[in-house]
């Protein structure tokens, strides 16, 4: 059995949680104290103005040199997975048709012929459970990388936000939930540039 083809483009799987923010005052006649309700439409204050910003989640990904390394770690084991099951493939449509040669030659006896063909189906079913195998050790390694890289990217989110005290940082991409957002509050070209330092950083130190 010819083996499904793994995955050639990676579809990578990085959600981090997008919501959009209605949050307003209603409008309200003065009560019986005099104190009026703020005016219809001001956004609630946290601690001050709430400041947001958000990053274009396509372009992080895509420009980001862990991914890219990992895209090019999960071709490269694509390609080993690969080559292992053409290999074993090989041998066994090989050992099938010497089996059927044999049998239409009448060159084994029945008891010789019902062991090759157990061997056979041994063999057949062997190649399933590699199949099966290397399929999921390819998945796993792809969560894996992936959960690594939104690790990486949540972690230094935590530190932006010490010295830019945003209350929500968002993601964006096309044809997810958040529609709109001002370009003005885009900051994905400034958090991929530290997060590739940080990356080429801590590649050196491995070294």
């Amino acid at each position: 059995m010819m083996m499904k083809r793994l995955p050639v483009i990676l579809n990578v799987v990085l959600f981090v949680a997008v919501a959009v923010l209605y949050v307003l005052h209603f409008t309200s006649h003065k009560g019986k104290s005099g104190t009026s309700v703020s005016t219809p439409g001001t956004v609630n204050e946290i601690k001050g103005s709430l400041k947001i910003a958000f990053v274009n989640i396509d372009t992080l990904v895509s420009k980001y040199t862990l991914f890219k390394d990992n895209s090019l770690k999960l071709a490269n084991k694509q390609k080993q997975m690969e080559a292992e099951m053409s290999e074993k493939t090989g041998k066994f449509q090989k050992s099938y048709m010497d089996y059927q040669n044999k049998i239409n030659k009448g060159l084994v006896t029945t008891a010789e012929a019902q062991e090759l063909q157990k061997n056979l189906t041994e063999d057949q079913q062997n190649l399933v459970k590699l199949r099966d195998q290397l399929s999921q050790e390819f998945t796993e390694q792809q969560q894996v990388m992936n959960r690594q890289m939104i690790n990486e990217i949540e972690k230094y989110l935590k530190e932006y936000t010490k010295d830019h005290p945003y209350h929500y940082i968002f993601s964006y991409a096309f044809g997810q939930n958040l529609l709109y957002a001002n370009d003005s509050l885009e900051i994905t070209q400034e958090v991929l540039t530290k997060l590739n330092e940080n990356y080429k950083e801590a590649s050196k130190a491995k070294k």
